[in-house]
C-alpha cells in the first residue's frame, strides 16, 4: 500500500515538474520576443505609420526595387490578415482614390481568419481561397476581369518539426501558384513568401513554365534569424499545362 502510494507520489511530481518546466519555456519564449519587438525598428515604424505590423515594409522595400504595384492595378492578396501587405496595396494602385489624378485600382484581400476593414479594399474573411467557391467569388468581384498581381505572404502555423513546417509552407506555394493561373491575365505577376530549402529551386523549375522572369528577393524588413525569402514570377505566360507538384511526384 505504501509503495503504490509512492508511486502515485511521484508520478505526480513528475507530471507538475513537467508542467512548470513548460511554463518556463513558454515565458522565457514570450519575454524573448517581446524584447525582439521593442529592439525591433519596424514594428515602431509601422506604428508610426499606421500600418498593421511591420511586414508592410518588406512589400514596400521589394516594390522599390521591382517595381510591381501601379496606380489602377487589380491585385488579390491572399492569405491577407492582418492587412499590412493589403494596406500597402491600397496605396500603391490608388484603391482608396486618394489622388484623384491617377487610376483607381482594385484590391481584394482574402483570409480563412477575420480581416477588419481597409478602406478601398474588397474583404473576403473566413474564406479558403483554395475552393472553387472561393474562386467563383473572386471573378464576381472581379466582373470576370483577370488580375495584374497576385501576392502572398502566408506561412503555415509552425509545429516546431522543421521538414514537416517546409513541406506545409510548399503546399501552400503550389496552392497560390494554382490560383494565380486561374485568375492572372497574360503577363501579370505573382509574389511570394517561401522559407529556404531543397524544395526552393525545385519550385522556380515548376514557376519557369509559367512565367517568363523568376526572381528570389530577401527585403531588410525580414528578419536576420528568418529563413523566409521571396519569390516573384513575372510575366505570366498562360496555363499551357495542368500544373503539377514536382515536389510530390517525385
Amino acid at each position: 500500500m505504501l509503495l503504490s502510494k509512492a508511486i502515485v507520489y511521484r508520478k505526480h511530481n513528475f507530471s507538475r515538474m513537467n508542467f512548470l518546466l513548460n511554463c518556463i519555456k513558454r515565458l522565457k519564449s514570450s519575454q524573448q520576443w517581446l524584447s525582439r519587438q521593442k529592439a525591433d525598428p519596424y514594428v515602431e515604424k509601422a506604428k508610426m505609420c499606421n500600418y498593421r505590423c511591420r511586414s508592410a515594409f518588406k512589400l514596400i522595400e521589394m516594390n522599390e526595387k521591382a517595381n510591381i504595384l501601379h496606380p489602377g492595378q487589380s491585385v488579390i492578396d491572399l492569405g491577407a490578415s492582418p492587412g499590412s501587405w493589403t494596406q500597402v496595396a491600397v496605396q500603391k494602385t490608388n484603391a482608396d482614390g486618394a489622388d484623384s489624378s491617377k487610376p483607381k485600382g482594385t484590391v481584394l484581400a482574402i483570409d480563412k481568419l477575420q480581416i477588419f476593414p481597409i478602406e478601398g479594399a474588397t474583404i473576403m474573411s473566413n474564406m479558403d481561397f483554395s475552393t472553387i467557391e472561393a474562386h467563383d467569388k473572386v471573378l464576381k468581384a472581379l466582373n470576370g476581369k483577370k488580375v495584374d498581381l497576385v501576392l502572398s505572404d502566408m506561412a503555415p502555423s509552425a509545429t516546431g518539426v522543421r521538414e514537416l513546417d517546409k513541406d506545409r509552407i510548399i503546399g501552400l506555394c503550389y496552392m497560390a501558384i494554382r490560383f494565380a493561373a486561374l485568375v492572372t491575365r497574360i503577363d501579370g505577376n505573382l509574389l511570394f513568401k517561401v522559407w529556404d530549402g531543397k524544395e526552393v529551386p525545385i519550385l522556380e523549375m515548376d514557376l519557369e513554365r509559367f512565367y517568363k522572369h523568376i526572381k528570389i528577393m530577401k527585403p531588410n524588413a525580414s528578419r536576420s534569424d528568418s529563413s523566409e525569402k521571396f519569390i516573384l514570377a513575372r510575366g505570366f505566360k498562360g496555363i499551357q499545362k495542368p500544373i503539377e507538384n514536382s515536389c510530390y511526384n517525385s
